[in-house]
């Protein structure tokens, strides 16, 4: 893609000139929007409008404000604005679960009160979950600081703009990381580290200037908003956006507007995929020739999913080799390693029981013969994007270690976050010499990266590191499981030994047999029974704003006898 050099500033001002935009698709966005087509130049002048509202307002260059809304042109717009008056956006994840909306209101005023903001725009749909509290900045309606042409209320009386000098170190985007709601970590993310990583990930994901993007990805989350949102809007090509229920609600959407559109480029975490790939059992007369780069991210990548969705997909005129599994995280804005695209699912079968024993990465040959809970086949992820650079350390010793020996995974380079925000603590944390630890146990392959799984979740039972997800995936493939939402962790058992426990949520009239069968394959799977298999309710597992389970939170859950069983 032909890239602007600058600031955000500048390659926002220079997309504007460009005669793609964002079209809105699905019935939450559409319905809101009025027209399903803006242009980037119209977005852009609504931006400026924002912007001068905001400096109206006495905010200044270097501010935060935190924004509360779902996928939305006025969301998109308000993200703008922020950026072209030098203010930080902080964009706040949505409830979930209205179940949850006491735990939602903490958090969200966990992130506002610890990210400073300067004041808090609210969707009008939004304001009856969450009011101003002790210690709350001001709180408007977006539509507030919204031009009057695009629907709002904002700058009635023609405020100018004043666009601030370029500082590479003030703050864009301070993105929240999922956690407790006492120790919230905002990472920051200042222009040189996003302009940076746009820059890489738009080389190592070969992005042209003509790429079509298809996203319903939440813009709270960071590939949404850098992804699929910052990408597209700094350098002009076309964007399809849609809401995360629409996709939700109806997951062959999804392939839908892909086709609609001929989109080029989409991405969504693993469970999604499988969700497409049912749906598109069902499907007809859809076209996914166009698209050439459909990554899977922001979660464990299953082989079997994908190839499933391959199967499914080839129907449709999709290409094997469009599949783009990827590693990324908030911490380095959000590329961190890219396969070549075209490429597809490259996968290291390796030893199981050597891997978990001694943390080495065995090549094996998988036959007709083989034992499918003897062998891992783990994603390859491809190369570090431009300017990052990837190293595998001993994690007792941090001494760097050889080719398929696993050991933490470390990051340095011009795409990497300065740390958490007024988290001193945190910061001094995730840093050693100069290199980011990520907290992910990885291995290299001729130069790429695997990733095995996370150093905190790892189950050490009888000698071996058991990698949950490898329980989650055996399990999740059980009749009357819900795929993609079962989690495993390990809690202290007798004489300190640690054992494994597993919940699921299920969907069964015989709780007994689906009990029975997890107990089974867990065994085959580590070696050593479950001390506990807790079946729960369908949608009560903890999960984080983004989707992804949280077995820190589960094992409190079960330790507190909390979780909602299935009678």
């Amino acid at each position: 893609m032909a890239l602007t050099a600058g600031s955000i500033v500048d390659r926002l001002q220079s997309a504007a000139d460009r005669p793609t935009g964002v079209r809105f698709v699905g019935a939450s966005v559409r319905s809101a929007e009025g027209s399903d087509f803006v242009s980037w130049g119209e977005l852009h002048d609504d931006a400026r409008a924002v912007g001068a509202a905001l400096q109206a307002r006495g905010l200044v260059p270097g501010d935060h404000v935190a924004i509360l809304g779902p996928t939305s042109r006025a969301l998109m717009t308000i993200i703008q604005g922020c950026w072209l008056a030098g203010i930080a956006s902080m964009v706040l994840p949505l409830p979930m679960r209205m179940a949850s909306l006491e735990a939602f209101v903490e958090s969200t005023r966990g992130r506002i009160q610890h990210g400073d903001a300067k004041l808090v725009l609210i969707d009008d749909m939004l304001a009856e979950f969450y009011a101003a509290g002790p210690g709350d900045p001001p709180i408007e309606p977006m539509a507030n600081v919204m031009p009057r042409k695009s629907g709002g209320s904002g700058n009635p009386s023609g405020e100018r703009l004043e666009i601030p000098a370029n500082d590479p170190e003030r703050l864009v985007i301070l993105q929240y990381t999922s956690g407790s709601t006492s120790e919230p970590k905002g990472v920051m993310i200042p222009d040189r580290v996003l302009t940076a990583n746009i820059d890489a990930s738009c080389a190592a994901a070969e992005l042209g200037p003509d790429e079509v993007m298809v996203s319903w990805l939440p813009l709270y989350h960071d590939m949404g908003l850098v992804g699929f949102l910052s990408i597209p809007m700094t350098n002009g090509c076309q964007l399809v956006q849609a809401a995360p229920q629409d996709f939700m609600a109806h997951p062959g959407n999804w392939m839908q507007w892909i086709s609609d559109h001929r989109g080029t480029a989409t991405a969504g975490p693993n469970f999604s995929w499988v969700l497409a790939t049912r749906a598109l059992k069902r499907m007809k007369d859809l076209d996914l020739s166009q698209l050439t780069l459909a990554l899977s991210g922001a979660e464990p990548v299953d082989p079997s999913a994908v190839e499933a969705f391959v199967e499914a997909a080839a129907p449709f005129g999709f290409k094997p080799g469009s599949i783009f599994p990827a590693f990324g995280m908030a911490e380095v804005a959000i590329g961190g390693a890219f396969p070549p695209r075209h490429r597809g699912l490259v996968t290291d079968a390796v030893d199981r029981e050597v891997l978990e024993r001694d943390r080495v990465a065995k090549p094996v040959e998988i036959t007709a013969d083989t034992e499918p809970d003897t062998v891992r086949r783990l994603p390859v992820l491809g190369r570090a994007v431009p300017d990052l650079e990837m190293r595998i350390v001993n994690v007792d010793t941090r001494e760097e270690v050889a080719e398929r020996h696993v050991g933490e995974l470390l990051i340095r380079g011009t795409s990497v976050t300065p740390g958490y925000y007024k988290r001193p603590d945190a910061t001094a944390a995730l840093f050693a010499d100069g290199w980011l630890c990520t907290g992910d146990l990885a291995y290299m392959l001729d130069g790429e990266l695997v990733l095995c799984g996370r150093i905190k979740d790892v189950i050490i039972v009888g000698g071996r590191n058991v990698f949950p997800e490898d329980i989650e995936r055996a399990v999740g493939g059980l009749e009357g499981v819900r795929a993609g939402n079962v989690i495993a962790f390990g809690v202290e058992g007798y004489k300190g030994k640690e054992t494994v426990i597993v919940v699921a949520e299920v969907r069964t009239e015989d709780p007994a047999a689906v009990r029975e069968a997890i107990h089974h394959r867990t065994i085959g799977v580590c070696g050593l029974p479950p001390r506990d298999v807790m079946l729960v309710r369908a949608g009560t597992l903890p999960k984080t704003s983004s989707g992804k389970l949280q077995r820190a939170k589960c094992r409190d859950m079960y330790m507190n006898e909390e979780l909602e069983l299935v009678e």
